[in-house]
């Protein structure tokens, strides 16, 4: 049982860090040209104010901008590992369809086979 709650470990930290690096590609690569093609639009700005800031209390803003800033990093994301997934999964496809090659027979069997012949022929 230490041996899976180990390999699940690891597991648990490889897709963290995994998920720092698809973060930063997302942020870093993908956001910036559709930024540029959308005109430079910043989703994370837009919002609703409810209730105008005062000297004492901050504003009340409903954030819908950095909502949709969200779905579209997860959209992103999502697609991501999909792809990724899918090249795995038929690079494995790939592997198995090249027939190995059948393993030589143990000396057991040859000389199994040797017997079988002398009898066969006598």
């Amino acid at each position: 049982m230490r041996g899976n709650v180990v390999d699940m470990a690891v597991g648990i930290i490889i897709g963290a860090a995994f998920g720092k690096i698809v973060s930063s590609l997302v942020g870093d690569v993908i956001m910036p040209p559709i930024g540029l093609l959308l005109g430079g639009v910043d989703f994370s700005n837009l919002e609703i104010v409810l209730k105008k800031a005062t000297e004492t209390a901050p504003a009340v803003v409903i954030g819908y901008g950095k909502f949709i800033q969200t779905v579209l990093d997860f959209l992103i994301i999502a697609f991501a590992i999909f792809a990724l997934i899918k090249a795995m999964n038929s690079l494995k496809k790939k592997e198995e369809a090249t027939p190995a090659a059948p393993p030589a027979p143990s000396k057991e069997e040859l000389l199994l086979t040797e017997i079988r012949d002398i009898l066969k022929n006598k």
